[in-house]
């Protein structure tokens, strides 16, 4: 009956490709991504330069920042950076890595399609290399704690090997590793990271070997009166959520003045009010006040005059990591405040660094919170280090965190490899062939490593096999040597790296290699489509 009738199905100007062409779109505009990054992983990575439409420069080598920054418009691309997106957020490390190895995963994928095995058996075959895969990892981790210091120092080096700022990271680890040990909750059986708990404060000028940590917090305000005290010690701090100034009433009001003193009369129950309020602070015993909404000038006058330091218009964010730094407790109103709410640090000063005047909260006792001040010689340097720092920390927490770590350096990898080569013959039908190539997709990070490093990347490859199946477990490529090597020593990582690579990788890998329709709907300028009787899947 409908021979002859046209049915339109889509918008005008919409785009439509099925089948094996689908799939193999797919799979070379992940393969494009996963290669934009080879050239960046380990060591001896080379960076990218990174230019906006404004003209504005980053030059770097985190994957994270690179796929963000690059903008992609390619569905299949765009999952391969959300994968590096969840890896970075879940681990600070790793990024390029899982990347890179979603892309092999469909490479292999690819070629076994051009052997007539069909996607489902990929798939299938895939998740079932994967969960053999995190069953043997766990075998493969080593214990990590808390009084481990050089382990730890060694697995924020590791994250920051491929960074522009690897000549500091031996600093920059010390920094990191200190940071996480003084506010990782180490309370009940197990220990919690939380990054908020660690600000950075960026100022350019100076050299990178100037960053410092201080055990409190740091506010990018000075003081509110020049006659207030630059340094105060032994201070006790007031977080007050309220204004130092007479309330304003809600709705528009008026008063009306019939006589000349009772002007002078509402000036003065204004100036009482305020009085009051500063001297419910001093009563306190607070010498610094911290004020998320104004101090009018009159209160600013008498906290100068009764020598507290204070600071107004404090970010939210801020008065909740000075109450963890310091121990205090935020209060509504300056009246409200009582010695029991008062936070402590040994130091409250006011200090200029580059071409601002910073206020320094440091020696809390308890702290909570710390933060990192970065100094750098130029902007794009100290935003670099605080990638850096960003990774190491966050590594050196999740580390912490599982209490376990596995050796870098393509090192695992390579064991993972081995391990499914041996297990894929044991598996029932075609499965096999899928669980094979996931073996083999994971030597890609070993190889990319050597290749990047300048090593015959065939003879590399050779010898890794061959140790590891002598039993080295830990034999992985030495890039600064250029050679294979023990590395257990030498690139350490959380297991939880490793573990989110697989699982990102493989999720990403078999859900792209479902997909045999791509439809692109799109828009015409007109408006709705031209033929608007006919139904719509766009």
């Amino acid at each position: 009956m409908l021979t002859g009738t046209q049915i339109i199905l889509l918008r005008e100007g919409s785009e439509r490709s099925e089948g094996p062409e689908a799939q193999k779109e797919i799979i070379r505009a992940a393969r494009a991504i996963a290669d934009a990054l080879r050239s960046t992983l380990g060591p001896r990575g080379r960076d990218k330069m990174m230019v906006d439409s404004l003209g504005e420069i980053l030059i770097t080598n985190d994957g994270a920042t690179i796929l963000q920054k690059m903008e992609i418009q390619h569905p299949a691309g765009k999952m391969l950076a959300e994968v590096a997106k969840a890896q970075d957020q879940e681990c600070g490390d790793g990024t390029k890595s899982s990347v890179i190895l979603a892309g092999e995963l469909l490479h292999k994928a690819e070629d076994l399609m051009g052997e007539k095995l069909h996607p489902t058996v990929i798939t299938r075959g895939y998740q079932i290399a994967a969960e053999k895969a995190l069953e043997y990892l766990a075998s493969l981790g080593r214990p990590v704690r808390l009084q481990d210091t050089e382990l730890l120092e060694r697995i924020a080096m590791t994250s920051m090997m491929s960074k522009g700022v690897a000549s500091y990271r031996a600093e920059l680890a010390r920094l990191a590793v200190r940071a996480v040990s003084e506010v990782i909750d180490s309370r009940g059986e197990t220990l919690r990271f939380d990054r908020k708990n660690i600000q950075m404060v960026k100022r350019s000028g100076g050299e990178v070997h100037d960053s410092e940590l201080f055990d409190g917090h740091i506010i990018e305000q000075e003081a509110l009166h020049s006659a207030m005290p630059k340094l105060v010690t032994g201070a006790r701090i007031a977080l007050v959520e309220g204004a130092f100034e007479a309330k304003k009433t809600e709705f528009t009001s008026e008063i009306k003045i019939t006589a000349v003193n009772q002007r002078q009369s509402f000036m003065d129950e204004e100036a009482r009010m305020v009085q009051r309020m500063v001297d419910a602070v001093v009563a306190a015993g607070a010498n610094v006040v911290f004020a998320e909404k104004g101090i009018d000038d009159v209160a600013a006058e008498h906290l100068a005059r009764a020598g507290v330091y204070a600071v107004r218009r404090v970010k939210r964010s801020d008065l909740e990591l000075l109450a963890r730094a310091t121990g205090g407790r935020l209060v509504a109103r300056p009246v409200d405040l009582g010695p029991g709410d008062l936070g402590a640090a040994a130091t409250v000063t006011e200090r200029k660094i580059g071409d601002d005047r910073l206020t320094l909260v440091s020696g809390c006792p308890k702290a909570r919170a710390v933060t990192i001040l970065i100094r750098g010689g130029a902007q794009h340097v100290v935003d670099e280090v605080e990638r850096s720092l960003i990774d190491a920390v966050m590594t050196v927490g999740v580390a912490l965190e599982d209490g376990r770590v596995v050796t870098g350096a393509g090192a695992t990898a390579m064991e993972l490899s081995q391990h499914l080569r041996d297990f894929a013959s044991t598996v029932g039908g075609r499965e096999q062939l899928a669980v094979d190539a996931f073996a083999s997709a994971l030597e890609v990070i070993p190889l990319v490593l050597a290749e990047n490093a300048g090593m015959d990347t065939i003879d590399a490859l050779i010898e890794l096999r061959h140790r590891h199946k002598g039993g080295e477990r830990n034999a992985g490529v030495n890039v600064v040597e250029a050679k294979i090597s023990d590395m257990e020593s030498i690139a350490v990582e959380p297991i939880r790296v490793s573990r989110q690579e697989i699982l990102g990788a493989t999720e990403a890998s078999t859900m792209l290699l479902r997909i045999d329709d791509v439809i692109s709907s799109r828009r015409t300028a007109g408006g709705p489509p031209s033929n608007p009787g006919g139904p719509s899947l766009g």
